[in-house]
């Protein structure tokens, strides 16, 4: 794990079967801090501090309670905010300020806000290096299986560690970030640099993932670095060194909200390549990766690569049909425009059965190429939303 950084997950009661939901990460010493948030035109309170606060570039505690989105709550809502992180604040002995707070879950509805003062001694009490897979745990909604990763690099001969930990199974589609997000690393780096490699890996990973095609209302993506190791990020190739460790960190991540997406059974990434842009490519890659159609005959282990071509024809950029190939995995089961027949369909079957594949979509018009990471859209998704504030 990262070195400077202390972990925390305890109940506090806001769920209903009585697991983890608040959650603490501390920093022994102010970091420095960039943010990325949702595109969502409603956001929730927790959402509208940080982007107050995180103007300050510097953060040493981050709150996060899950259960409750504390979203369309109005002014009790942003007063709540501002008392989980002045709590927390009290708790650790340092500025409120410095104290930035996420929550998720269910829309609408007040905190239970006794229930999380009467926690908060306790979850400053269970702060431990660690502690990681107890935040984790304590942050999840409908996730199955707590989202965490960590990694080494070295600069300019110093060893340095970028560690991260999300949560998302639905509401999932690449408008900022995904849900919840928080990395840290123990280089030093000023916040507006950190801000820009965050964009930048932000861009390259978690907006490069869909579930649902649904926005939150309270994506939040953090990056804390507190300097501790040595290294400092300041020149172009150490920004290089970094950033690919970040994008790495977060495609790790990314994937994993995708495998773990509400009712999922496949993960699967979207290629599209030789289109006339990157742009183009991109706009084609999230039509088909949002595509029911598809993502049905997904789950169904249906090689219907006519619901492939469909969604490529209607997203809205020129193509020539004629020369289109698609391919499952490396079987080629369209080859200019038309279908290769009945065996190819059947070996893009076997391709279908399996946890993980690539779809590749060839425009033959250019050097432009995207991917995005979807999943399967199953029976257990209706049911697990249908019953979700049950």
């Amino acid at each position: 794990m990262c070195q400077g950084f202390k972990f925390a997950g305890v109940a506090s009661g806001l769920k209903k079967n009585g697991q983890k939901d608040l959650g603490l990460i501390y920093c022994e010493r102010p970091a420095h801090v960039a943010g990325v948030f949702t595109r969502n035109q409603v956001k929730a309170a927790p959402v509208i501090l940080d982007m107050q606060r995180i103007t300050s570039g510097a953060c040493q505690a981050v709150i996060v309670n899950s259960g409750n989105a504390n979203c369309c709550t109005g002014e009790k809502g942003m007063r709540d905010a501002i008392s989980m992180g002045r709590w927390a604040a009290a708790g650790l002995d340092i500025s409120e300020k410095q104290v930035l707070v996420a929550s998720t879950g269910v829309i609408g509805k007040p905190l239970a806000m006794d229930r999380i003062q009467r926690a908060v001694p306790d979850l400053v009490k269970a702060l431990h290096p660690a502690g990681i897979s107890h935040f984790a745990e304590a942050i999840m909604t409908t996730d199955t299986v707590p989202k965490m990763v960590s990694q080494k690099g070295n600069l300019d001969g110093v060893p340095f560690t970028v560690t991260g930990v999300a949560k998302g199974a639905g509401m999932i589609r690449p408008d900022m970030a995904t849900l919840l997000c928080f990395v840290m690393t123990d280089v030093a780096a000023e916040p507006a640099l950190l801000k820009e490699m965050l964009v930048t890996a932000t861009k390259r990973t978690l907006n490069c993932i869909t579930i649902d095609g649904d926005t939150s209302t309270n994506d939040t993506a953090l990056l804390l670095a507190n300097g501790l190791c040595g290294a400092v990020v300041k020149h172009d190739a150490e920004k290089e060194t970094f950033q690919d460790l970040l994008a790495a960190v977060l495609m790790s991540l990314g994937k994993q909200l995708v495998k773990d997406g509400e009712g999922a059974t496949k993960l699967v990434e979207i290629v599209v390549q030789r289109a006339k842009s990157d742009a183009n490519a991109r706009q084609i890659a999230d039509t088909v990766a949002h595509s029911n159609l598809v993502k049905t005959a997904l789950f169904g282990e249906d090689a219907n690569w006519g619901r492939i071509i469909g969604a490529v024809g209607r997203a809205g950029v020129p193509v020539q049909t004629e020369v289109i190939d698609v391919y499952f995995a490396n079987e080629r089961i369209v080859q200019n425009g038309m279908g290769c027949g009945q065996k190819t369909e059947i070996e893009a079957t076997r391709v279908l059965k399996r946890p993980e594949f690539t779809i590749t979509i060839d425009l033959k018009a250019g050097k432009g190429k995207a991917s995005v990471f979807t999943c399967d859209f199953s029976i257990d998704y209706v049911k697990i939303n249908a019953d979700y504030r049950s």
